[in-house]
Formats: C-alpha cells, sequence, structure tokens
C-alpha cells in the first residue's frame, strides 16, 4: 500500500490558501483604489490644476512677524 505524503499534501493546501488571500487582497485594493479615484476626481481637484503647484517656497525669504 502507498504511504501518504502528509508533508506534501499540507503544503499544497497552503499554498492555495495563499494564492486565494492573496486574490481576495488584491480585489480589494482594486476596489479601494477605484472609489478612492471616483471620491478624489468628484470631490477635491487635482493639485495640478492650481497655478502654483510645483512651485516651491525658501524658507529664507518667508519670515514671520510674530517671531520678530
Amino acid at each position: 500500500m502507498a504511504k501518504n505524503n502528509y508533508q506534501y499534501e499540507k503544503r499544497m493546501r497552503d499554498l492555495a490558501k495563499k494564492k486565494k488571500n492573496e486574490e481576495k487582497r488584491q480585489r480589494k485594493l482594486e476596489k479601494n483604489a477605484a472609489k478612492s479615484d471616483d471620491a478624489t476626481s468628484v470631490d477635491q481637484p487635482h493639485d495640478d490644476a492650481r497655478p502654483d503647484a510645483g512651485q516651491e517656497i525658501e524658507s529664507g525669504d518667508v519670515r514671520d512677524k510674530a517671531t520678530d
């Protein structure tokens, strides 16, 4: 009679679980990404829409009058 290979069977079950959980995680990420893309495009304008986007302000140029 053939001997069962329990380690192999357990390894296959574990790999199947990991694969299933990874697919579930990916579906959730895609679902959340789709929701967040819809929400940001409707609720908030993109930073690129502002005319001053991407411009840096040097810290030496701006002074706080309260500290003087």
